[in-house]
């Protein structure tokens, strides 16, 4: 009887280590979707805060060329033109959440622009049940609105001489924003309310 007994755990002890085995790679491959996982969302951060950096400071730099084109009375065609996308800045937003921006570009569009940003992770999943994750690296994208939100603004001529002493904005939001092209506000004061900017999906 004794020796049964014996023989029966002999033949239980491998299978209990392979349920051991079998429950340890479980949690490692539990652990290694985790943090891929947790990876691929730390890099859509990365870049959302990119593209939205880049947007915010491609409405900064429209301030010089807003306002010429308010004195020259080519605004339409300043909101067509193509610009630069201040890829230096989602760089810097990049790096800041641990990630490296790898593609940054616009797309102009007429009172609706786009920049959009693609990032890469710095840190890799190195999982050991997950093949080829010694360098696997999260990636993500992200795109940025820049919308020109006061259309058609009304320009005064007061004295009736060519000249346009203002022009008014009717804002999307209900705002109304004058501007006078002679002694414009400083552009911090106002873009914000011309151009909005927020994420889009791609």
């Amino acid at each position: 009887m004794r020796t049964r007994l014996r023989g029966d755990a002999g033949q239980a002890f491998p299978i209990y280590i392979m349920m051991v085995a079998g429950l340890l790679f479980l949690a490692l491959a539990f652990f290694a979707v985790g943090k891929a996982s947790a990876l691929r969302n730390g890099s859509q951060g990365a870049a959302d805060a990119a593209a939205l950096a880049a947007a915010q400071q491609a409405r900064t730099n429209f301030g010089p060329g807003f306002y010429a084109a308010l004195l020259g009375n080519t605004l339409d065609a300043f909101l067509a033109m193509p610009f630069a996308a201040p890829c230096s800045e989602a760089q810097r937003l990049a790096a800041a959440n641990d990630a490296d921006e790898k593609l940054c570009y616009p797309t102009p569009g007429y009172l609706r622009d786009r920049i959009t940003v693609e990032v890469e992770g710095r840190k890799p999943v190195d999982s050991p049940v997950l093949p080829g994750s010694q360098n696997k690296k999260a990636k993500a994208k992200a795109t940025a609105l820049i919308e020109f939100r006061c259309p058609n603004p009304k320009a005064v001529d007061a004295d009736g001489n060519g000249v346009i002493e203002l022009f008014i904005f009717t804002c999307r939001n209900g705002e109304i924003l004058k501007i006078a092209p002679a002694s414009p506000p400083p552009w911090e004061s106002v873009s914000r309310t011309l151009f909005d900017v927020r994420l889009v999906d791609q």
